[in-house]
């Protein structure tokens, strides 16, 4: 068994040490918004990633019930790229790095199996990561059009035009819809409206053609698209994406429908996993240069 599945078996075996009574309670949503955490999950053995795939444990990322300044504070790889946290995202960005070289790992979509496990804020600090640097060009994509985030996040107002738009507009192009941020080298094509109608525009052949300009401006582009398992959006654009990391979050995701999850992905198409607010604290070489409230954020690898 991996770190990461022996990470994840301690982490609800402590929440169900905590836990008093089966009863729902509220717990952090990264999306923005409380929302009810289902009772502590029955642990069962699952399939473990494929051998050698990367297991990224990521900083827990909590955020406002009003979006505001905790989301900065959890967007680290934008507001504070020399702390100690964003650095944790530069590991993920070298994992993204790495692949891309070797089997052209260009478009990464980052999704969950549920709701509220940190896919949103994973998803811009990567992005953020990877727009560190100066001659990469990289996009950010809102996919989840049925509850888009990433807005609301960077605090975006619509001065551009969104994704939503320019599936419906076939005479939009990419350029048209795309808004570069000023304070750094990331674009950012929001989501638009939610749309009751979310199935049918991912699965026109107009969503098609727009990764295909993406993938003639841009060096690497990360989705933030909807969870996996409660709608079929993710399955829709699967055959447009190279790879997907999917976000796990300690005390939170079960570890079935984290199994659930990854029998239904592409194997070929499994990037890795980010394990996502452990606070386990693990003695390594790097909390020598931690701030104490930062010790908690490390990596692991699966093991070959």
């Amino acid at each position: 068994m991996s770190k990461f599945f022996e990470a994840l078996e301690r982490a609800e075996q402590e929440q169900a040490l905590k836990t008093p009574s089966p009863s729902p309670r509220l717990a952090a949503d990264t999306s923005g918004s409380p929302s009810p955490a289902v009772p502590s999950p029955m642990v069962e053995p699952i399939a473990a990633p494929r051998r050698g795939r990367p297991v990224v444990e990521a900083p827990a990322t909590g955020s406002a019930s009003d979006g505001s300044s905790r989301g900065e504070e959890n967007l680290v790889s934008l507001f504070d790229p020399a702390s100690w946290e964003a650095e944790q995202y530069r590991v993920l960005r070298h994992v993204v790095e790495t692949l891309r070289k070797g089997v052209n790992l260009q478009i990464v979509a980052v999704t969950s199996a549920g709701v509220g496990d940190g896919k949103t804020t994973t998803a811009i600090n990567l992005a953020g990561a990877l727009a560190q640097s100066a001659d990469a060009r990289v996009l950010l994509v809102d996919v989840d059009l049925r509850r888009p985030a990433v807005a609301r996040h960077l605090g975006l107002g619509g001065s551009k035009r969104s994704l939503v738009e320019a599936l419906l507009d076939s005479r939009l192009t990419l350029e048209a819809t795309v808004e570069r941020l000023a304070q750094c080298n990331l674009s950012v094509l929001t989501a638009g409206r939610p749309t009751v109608a979310p199935y049918e525009l991912l699965k026109s052949p107009r969503l098609e053609a727009l990764f295909e300009e993406m993938r003639q401006h841009y060096d690497y582009v990360v989705l933030d698209t909807p969870p996996f398992l409660p709608v079929p959006d993710c399955r829709l654009i699967e055959k447009c994406v190279d790879g997907f990391i999917l976000i796990v979050a300690a005390h939170r995701t079960p570890r079935g429908t984290v199994g659930e999850t990854l029998n239904l992905m592409d194997p070929a198409k499994v990037v890795g996993v980010v394990f996502n607010g452990d606070d386990a604290r693990r003695p390594n070489y790097y909390d020598v240069y931690a701030r104490p409230s930062a010790a908690r954020w490390r990596r692991a690898w699966s093991k070959p």
